[in-house]
């Protein structure tokens, strides 16, 4: 039993290497930074490009999807376009039905119709430009509640009444009223033998842009003034969102009973929900971009570690000969990666989101920056500064106390 005792005791005094808390590993990881600042710089702007570089990406696709859907939430998805459609032999004209607006709009369901009408003449900007010089503009009847029904909004002047839709006034698409040199309603075209004061001219229509390009008199005008003949070439109707598909079955055959295959029936809005859907298709190879930066700014924060394990061999004998054991050594070193590259992640971030910013800005898009490719985007610099400082980190423990103080 006395033999047990000096063992026990032995046992007691064995020494044990001291545990470092958290505070002590960030002190002795953050020391290496702050006695080397420009490097610490250089190596972070690589991590910081390859961050701003994806932030700006996604921010400025997910701005600009924002704002296609903020206008589809504005412009509704419950808008059809019926049209005439193909005729049963190949090359054959088809029209709709003078009453096919006002069978329309008795569908259940059918809250605002609007009509246009296609109108053969030239639209100039005086009697002294050639006629056959239309510069892409269409003459279009148009009934009273089309800019309702479209949920159209006029940049200047106002839309056409009862009053002037029977006399020669006109209102202009806003790629018209560019093309035509109008800048504001009082001025004149000259339309079928004839001048047209310019009533008014629309902001751009996204759900129906061939009215953009399109100079729009009253239907009675057209009928008594050009000779229009009265049938529609548009019929836009608006119903309750939970009556679309319904609606859109019964245009055909209510449109046009006798002949329900010469009625195309089209969704508009369709191509911009496709839009918005497909916003961010071609920023995959920006993304690619990025991450091949974010990867080289990787590979430079391994060098500048790898670099710093060879200058301070001498710091690193003198620990381990200390009672440092190579687990501490080791997470010195991640420690001082990982602060490098989350530095760098942090001012991506920031330029990243601030590229962001100003494009939206410049394009008057709402700023968007999704929550997930921020914390994505930083967790992606945590990763690569751990196996960036993974290596060095090991190299830096396998050094011999004596032989890095002999070097030294």
């Amino acid at each position: 039993m006395s033999r047990a005792k000096p063992r026990t005791r032995a046992r007691a005094r064995r020494l044990t290497p001291p545990r470092l808390s958290p505070r002590d590993v960030l002190h002795v990881g953050s020391a290496g930074l702050r006695s080397r600042p420009t490097r610490v710089f250089l190596s972070a702007l690589g991590i910081a490009i390859g961050i701003a570089t994806m932030i700006a990406v996604v921010g400025i696709s997910s701005s600009s999807q924002a704002k296609l859907l903020r206008e589809l939430d504005r412009l509704g998805t419950n808008m059809l376009v019926a049209k005439p459609g193909q005729g049963m032999f190949s090359g054959q004209d088809t029209k709709l039905p003078k009453d096919a607006p006002g069978m329309i709009s008795r569908i259940a369901g059918v809250e605002s119709v609007g009509t246009t009408g296609d109108v053969p003449e030239s639209v100039r900007r005086s009697e002294n430009i050639p006629k056959g010089e239309t510069g892409g503009i269409v003459l279009k009847a148009a009934g009273d509640d089309l800019p309702g029904t479209l949920r159209a909004r006029m940049a200047s002047g106002s839309w056409l009444n009862a009053a002037t839709g029977r006399y020669p006034s006109v209102v202009l698409g806003n790629v018209s009223a560019r093309r035509l040199g109008i800048t504001a309603p009082g001025q004149q075209v000259f339309i079928g033998g004839r001048y047209f004061t310019v009533t008014g001219i629309l902001e751009p229509v996204p759900l129906a842009p061939e009215i953009e390009r399109s100079a729009l008199i009253g239907w009675d005008a057209a009928e008594q003034l050009l000779g229009f003949d009265g049938h529609p070439t548009a019929v836009y109707e608006r119903s309750a969102d939970d009556r679309v598909a319904a609606v859109r079955a019964l245009i055909p055959r209510t449109a046009n009973p006798q002949t329900p295959s010469a009625v195309q029936v089209t969704d508009p809005s369709a191509a911009l929900q496709a839009k918005a859907a497909t916003e961010g298709a071609f920023s995959t190879l920006l993304l690619g971009l990025g991450g091949i930066a974010l990867l080289v700014g990787g590979v430079g924060v391994a060098n500048t570690m790898i670099i710093s394990v060879l200058e301070r061999r001498h710091e690193i004998g003198l620990r381990r000969s200390l009672g440092g054991t190579k687990g501490q050594i080791r997470i010195q070193f991640v420690t001082e990666s990982l602060l490098l590259s989350g530095l760098g992640g942090l001012a991506g971030i920031a330029l990243g989101g601030a590229a962001t910013a100003v494009y939206a800005r410049a394009g008057d898009l709402p700023w968007v920056v999704p929550l997930w490719a921020v914390t994505g985007g930083f967790a992606a610099t945590l990763l690569i500064g751990t196996l960036a400082g993974l290596y060095p980190a090991v190299r830096a423990a396998r050094l011999s106390p004596t032989l890095a103080l002999a070097a030294a």
